[in-house]
């Protein structure tokens, strides 16, 4: 499995500004988020937010900007906006071509970044038996995540809010229940920071390992997510047809919601034929967030923001 990167439109400058940016000065990005996530219907005007994280107006916007790679602006426009739907027909025909073409052949439609490394029948019947998984919580510009890795790669990643931590490392420790857990900041917080960074539509300097456990169905729709570029969506009926099983929608819906690497494997970008954005795992307003942020991604601003 592997997974197409980011179409990065970032300068050099926000570019800079990510790399020198605190790990921990993603915390008020993720509590702004989290603040105007709940408040979507009714936007807050920026000095209620900035209020929010105790910040002048001014220096949330450089935070906020370095942080989510985009403008609370922007942010803001294109949550309204719903793009979601707008996307849809983009990311059914990507979909469709990367299959036709293979993304592992020379007529890729992507550079790799992603590399995900499933684990093996036995492993998989063990339930990890064998396996260490290094575990943290991180501050993250979309909110705080709980994220475990081995020594292949990162094997989960889920958002804190809406569940509390002690149920993000409950639902941890049941997808992998015979594994040994050790927690260790140390180790999984470099991770932690390239994987923000490819969420955000920065390039990485070299492919991030993901390891995953699954039945074969679930690994090829999970493959089918890596392949839907940052900042447009396919339906289940889209992966569906793509794995040439166009009845199997309801199944790819189920393994969709199994995933355990939010973000990475981006289940978020999967949405109903109607358009409408539903059935996330951290609530329906963080999934138009999360689409939001890539559409403006993905788009150069036209003007000032």
């Amino acid at each position: 499995m592997a997974g197409a990167a980011s179409s990065s439109v970032l300068s050099a400058e926000d570019f800079e500004a990510l790399r020198k940016f605190r790990a921990d000065a993603y915390a008020p990005v993720g509590k702004a988020i989290d603040f105007l996530v709940e408040r979507f219907e009714n936007p807050p005007s920026l000095e209620e937010t900035a209020a929010q994280v105790g910040m002048s107006p001014a220096h949330f916007q450089r935070v906020f900007k370095a942080g989510a790679g985009v403008s609370p602006k922007r942010f803001l426009q294109y949550l309204a906006a719903g793009e979601a739907r707008r996307a849809m027909g983009e990311g059914a025909s990507v979909l469709e071509a990367s299959y036709c073409a293979g993304l592992s052949g020379p007529s890729r439609l992507h550079d790799l970044f992603l590399v995900a490394e499933a684990m093996t029948p036995g492993a998989y019947r063990n339930k990890g038996a064998g396996e260490t998984i290094r575990y943290a919580r991180v501050p993250g510009p979309f909110g705080e995540a709980l994220m475990g890795a081995t020594d292949k790669g990162v094997c989960w990643l889920s958002f804190i809010a809406g569940v509390g931590y002690a149920r993000a490392l409950a639902e941890m420790k049941g997808d992998w229940p015979a594994a040994v857990y050790v927690e260790d900041p140390a180790f999984v917080g470099p991770l932690a920071a390239r994987a923000f960074a490819f969420a955000r539509g920065l390039r990485l300097d070299r492919p991030l390992g993901l390891h995953v456990q699954g039945t074969n169905f679930q690994l090829k729709v999970w493959e089918a997510l890596l392949r839907i570029p940052l900042g447009e969506t396919a339906t289940y009926g889209d992966i569906a047809r793509a794995l040439d099983a166009p009845r199997a929608s309801r199944a790819v819906g189920a393994a969709v919601g199994a995933n355990m690497i939010s973000l990475l494997i981006p289940c978020h970008r999967v949405i109903l034929s109607t358009g409408v954005v539903h059935n996330y795992r951290w609530g329906a307003a963080r999934k138009k967030a999360l689409l939001a942020i890539e559409s403006a991604l993905a788009r150069p601003a036209t003007t000032a923001a």
